[in-house]
């Protein structure tokens, strides 16, 4: 018996509550998925992650084959003890670091040969190794390799990507060998032509996989392609299987990611913008560098459910900023965290209510709404 299930729990409209079982415990979906790069997520403890609600995290294969290596890694007790994380984890086929960090790459039918950007040193990635290296890790969910192409393209130029995706998605699965502990993705591409993803979304149906993501989002275009690519492919896949949009992104992406079907997200951009000085609230976006913050004495946002959100005035956490004080990232980025969760949370409540449309409508009348006042 596969030990990796998804079960459908509730839907209204296109978008979908469920829960994916696994041998490391459950993850309710929609879920968002924190980065954790290089076996770690940015200036967070895990029990620190794991309390803002995160069910899952993400591994980044390309970083941690270079640094500090996938035997290594294996030979240390697999990924989950290495960063003492006990709950799932999704591993990335590393395709798109390699193809957006990697230097002096090559292409081809086999895969693809690359320099690593930290020190030089020539590596290949198939396939079948970007496979055993995510089993080396002991993932939890697995991605095909796929190749990742920017945005705006020539349709040849997606076509080709897409064809060569589906070939190596083939391959993937071969190498994958039906393991039962563990799931396998695959991974729609087609850019931002409708036809092009129908038939990408038929040929890795026709090879069979335990999830579908939607790979070559957030590369380049405007919100608008996003969500209409979504529109198009989000029908073409299978509603007994999750469904998991690659790379997003900032909490409006991720609202209407879920009004369109989609059940997973990753993205960097939480943390990221956290270590910036960016916090986000039900307020939408908090620039906390702005001077208007450095005599504000009041908390970030008092009625939060997130205790740091009420812990601290808004003038601390400006001085915090602009001192590029380490507490200052570290709490903005378990502020930023907690909100996608909380706003994941909220998707997955109205959805079991039948309420998406309400709760979508006023989530985004909140952030139209702005911050407080200037004192």
């Amino acid at each position: 018996m596969k030990q990796v299930t998804f079960s459908l729990l509730a839907t209204d409209g296109m978008a979908r509550h469920g829960r994916i079982d696994t041998p490391r415990g459950e993850i309710n979906t929609p879920a968002f998925m924190p980065v954790g790069t290089a076996g770690t997520v940015k200036a967070m403890y895990p029990e620190q992650v794991r309390e803002t609600g995160a069910d899952i995290l993400l591994g980044n294969t390309y970083h941690l084959m270079l640094r500090p290596g996938a035997e290594r890694v294996a030979s240390l007790g697999g990924l989950h003890d290495f960063m003492d994380w006990q709950r799932p984890i999704l591993t990335d086929s590393g395709g798109f670091q390699v193809m957006s960090l990697a230097k002096l790459r090559k292409l081809t039918e086999k895969g693809v040969t690359f320099k690593s950007h930290i020190d030089g040193s020539s590596h290949e990635l198939t396939p079948e190794r970007s496979i055993e290296i995510q089993t080396l890790l002991d993932s939890d969910i697995i991605m095909q390799l796929d190749e990742c192409i920017a945005l705006p393209a020539e349709r040849k130029e997606m076509e080709r990507a897409m064809e060569l995706s589906i070939r190596w998605a083939d391959r993937s699965k071969a190498a994958f060998d039906n393991q039962q502990n563990r799931a396998l993705f695959g991974i729609v591409q087609g850019g931002d032509d409708a036809e092009l993803r129908g038939r990408s979304a038929a040929g890795l149906k026709s090879i069979g996989f335990d999830g579908y993501a939607v790979g070559g989002l957030a590369v380049g275009e405007p919100q608008e392609v996003m969500f209409r690519v979504l529109n198009e492919v989000t029908p073409e896949l299978p509603t007994d299987r999750p469904r998991y949009l690659m790379g997003v992104g900032k909490p409006d992406d991720i609202l209407g990611g879920i009004e369109r079907g989609i059940d997973m997200f990753d993205c960097v951009h939480p943390t990221r913008a956290g270590r910036h000085g960016h916090a986000y609230t039900r307020f939408g976006v908090i620039n906390l560098k702005n001077a208007r913050h450095k005599d504000d004495h009041r908390p970030l946002d008092e009625a939060s459910p997130n205790p740091n959100c009420r812990r601290w005035s808004r003038a601390y956490l400006h001085h915090l900023v602009r001192t590029e004080e380490i507490l200052g990232a570290m709490v903005l980025s378990q502020i930023n965290l907690a909100y996608y969760q909380e706003l994941t949370a909220g998707c997955r409540a109205a959805i079991e209510a039948g309420r998406m449309n309400d709760f979508a409508a006023e989530t985004r009348a909140a952030w139209a709404a702005g911050d407080l006042p200037v004192l």
